[in-house]
This record gives C-alpha cells, structure tokens and sequence, in this order.
C-alpha cells in the first residue's frame, strides 16, 4: 500500500500531466498573466481555464494576487524547486543495470 506521504508528494505530478496545465505553467514561466490573458493566450474557455488554474493551485504550483477586480496568476518558484529536488534526488540514487533482486 502506498503510504500517505508518498500519494501527497505526487499530487504536483499529477497536476502538470495534463498537457493543458503544463501549458499554462510555460505560459505562466515568463510572466505573471491575469485570468483574462490566458483565457486569449490559450485559447480555452474561462471555465475551463478556472479549473486548469483551481488543479494546479491546489497542488500548490500557483501563486495568486488580487489587484481590483482582478487575479493575476504565477508559479510558486519554491513548490517548482522542490519539485526539481525531488527529481534529482531519484537520479542520484538511480541504480546501476542489473543491480536487483533475481526474480522469483
């Protein structure tokens, strides 16, 4: 069974799988972008786009900031980072071909 840990620590993963949210993070690597200029850039309804953005927020890879009337959106620079640490962290401790148990 996969411990409770492990599953939260996948939830980023999960979220940037959807191609969609993984173009909205490259769009959202070069600048801060409100609602309205994603929903133009992408080309995708504004409800849709507000769940893209609702998954990824809860994943933790958005940051928000109100000004007036509207929401303008970037990436959680740390919640990326850690990401990558993770990543390399698997790399580093990536074994060596034939460095396993024997099967059954």
């Amino acid at each position: 069974m996969v411990q409770a840990p492990v599953l939260a620590a996948a939830d980023p993963f999960k979220a940037l799988a959807d191609p969609t949210r993984w173009a909205i993070c490259e769009r959202l690597a070069a600048e801060e972008l409100c609602v309205c200029h994603l929903v133009d850039d992408m080309g995708l309804s504004q409800s849709l786009l507000s769940h893209h953005l609702k998954v990824l927020r809860d994943a933790g890879l958005l940051e928000q900031r109100r000004h007036s009337y509207w929401t303008y959106y970037r990436l959680n620079r740390d919640a990326f980072a850690a990401l990558g640490a993770r990543m390399s962290s698997l790399s580093e401790r990536a074994c060596e071909p034939g460095n396993g148990r024997p099967c059954c």
